[in-house]
């Protein structure tokens, strides 16, 4: 079950990335929700979803 919050989670990121104020609410929630480990691997896959739109950069002061 775990395993496809974390799916579920990156599936409405990458919807909601025209937003960035969208975007963050959606990264607090997961932030919220789901595991530590599970942080680890979405810190991961959001640096590299997030290296090509600048607009975002601004949600990751939320992963510290």
């Amino acid at each position: 079950m775990a395993r496809a919050m974390f799916e579920y989670t990156k599936t409405v990121l990458k919807k909601v990335s025209f937003n960035s104020d969208l975007f963050c609410k959606e990264l607090e929630k997961a932030l919220n929700r789901l595991l530590p480990y599970e942080i680890d691997e979405l810190t991961i896959w959001l640096k590299q979803f997030t290296a090509n739109k600048p607009e975002l950069y601004v949600c990751m002061t939320l992963m510290k």
